[in-house]
This record gives C-alpha cells, structure tokens and sequence, in this order.
C-alpha cells in the first residue's frame, strides 16, 4: 500500500486482524486482583483507579495550563485475561467520544508499554471493554474484551513511513499524532491522525454490547511490573455524541 500524507510516503500497512494473545504460562497461573479505587477528581475526569493492584502505585497529574494528564505506572500488562494499568476515568452513557494526543517522555522505554483510551463496564482487572492503544514501539490497535474474564482481542497495525526528504533509503514506523475512540450504539470505531491531517476512521470497526453507564478515560501500563514508566496525554477531549451526529470533536 502507497499513501502520501505530507511529506511522508507511506510504504505499507500491516494488520493482525483480532488476534488473540497466546498466554504465557506465568500469565494463565497468575489470579485476578480487585482495583484500587480513588474518588479524586481531576481534569475533566470523575475518578481514579489502580486496574488490577499493580505492585508499585501508580499517579496522575493534570496541567490546566498545557492541557495534558500525565500517568506513571507499573503494570504487568494490558492484554490477556487481566489488566494492571493506572486508569483516569468518568462514568458516562449513550455514545461517546475520547481522543488525545500521547506521548513517552522515556524515549528509552520498553517497546510494550501501552498508553490507553478505554470504554470498559467496570473497574474489574477483567471487565469487558473496548480501547484503543498506542505503543511504545508506535504500533497501535483497537481492541476489545468481549465478556469479562475472556482474553483480550487485539487488532493491530504499524504504518511504515519514509521520509524521502531526509532519508529515501530509511523506513521508520509512524506513531499517529493524535488518536480516538468512538461509541455509537454497539459499534466502536478507531481515529487516527498519521502526520496532523484531519482524523479519519482507520481499519475495521468492532461490535460489543455493554451495559450503561460506562467508564470512559484514559490509561497507562509500563508492561513492567518492576517499573513505574510514565506517558503523557495532551489535549485529550471527551464528549457524548448527540444522537443522529455523524462527526466528533476530535
């Protein structure tokens, strides 16, 4: 696949179409924590939680100046049948919206970290769910748990770029610039944008019904449960979409 956004050409686009997970034997041995819960507001959001008790605390701050949430957390992982992630959150019902702009300030972090913008059912380390994630590693997906305590279903992608101005012989792996999760009814769907061009659904949209009210935020997991790693979320909007819209404020 070719695609021009700016001055980038797009060489390829990679999708595990909902790939499932093998579980590592440590992971499939490992029981379910309940989650730490903290009634703190902050930022636009009602409330905060500890997903699956990692080991090490995690925290989160918000700049009203600069517009951007900053989460540290441990946290063995985000996939599989449970979750440790430190989770900002609102309770919500009908559709929504949630995007935002995310970035590692490590840039030497480990490539499996994961920073987040869920819908889930509850606070449970295995609560049904659906999200969009960014990677270390500039990979990201849109995924859902289809019932709680069922392993998670990822689909991924990677866009390779070359940025033929600077290096045509180079190819990296673009990290979108901004990216959105959307709910209208029973169906889910991924917005991205690659280099700053206007939001755009991206890949197939996913199905799940869930009970209202949900619990719409955001997310960060180091995929370390030794290390607390931090991501930052600037400019993050969440909204509820009036019925019969067709776009969001993205």
């Amino acid at each position: 696949m070719r695609v021009c956004i700016g001055r980038t050409l797009l060489l390829c686009l990679l999708a595990a179409i909902w790939l499932n997970w093998p579980m590592p034997a440590g992971a499939q041995a490992e029981s379910h924590s309940g989650s730490r819960n903290y009634s703190t507001p902050i930022g636009d959001f009602e409330g905060q939680s500890d997903i699956g008790s990692p080991k090490l605390e995690g925290s989160a701050f918000y700049d009203p100046i600069a517009k951007q949430y900053t989460l540290k957390s441990a946290g063995y992982n985000t996939t599989y049948t449970r979750e440790e992630f430190r989770f900002v959150w609102k309770r919500m019902s009908g559709d929504v919206s949630i995007a935002a702009e995310i970035t590692f300030p490590d840039q030497e972090g480990y490539d499996g970290r994961k920073a987040i913008l869920a819908i889930r059912q509850g606070l449970e380390d295995d609560s049904k769910e659906a999200l969009v994630a960014l990677y270390g590693s500039g990979i990201f997906a849109l995924s859902q748990r289809p019932s709680k305590g069922q392993p998670r279903r990822d689909e991924t992608y990677r866009v390779w770029g070359v940025p033929a101005h600077v290096r045509p012989d180079l190819r990296v792996i673009l990290t979108p610039k901004r990216i959105a999760l959307e709910k209208r009814g029973d169906t889910f769907i991924l917005y991205v944008s690659i280099e700053g061009e206007p939001m755009h659904a991206f890949g197939s949209p996913l199905t799940l019904r869930m009970n209202q009210p949900l619990y719409v935020g955001i997310g960060f997991c180091s995929n370390m449960p030794e290390k607390v790693d931090t991501a930052i979320f600037s400019h993050v909007t969440v909204e509820n979409l009036p019925r019969g819209s067709t776009s969001a404020n993205h």
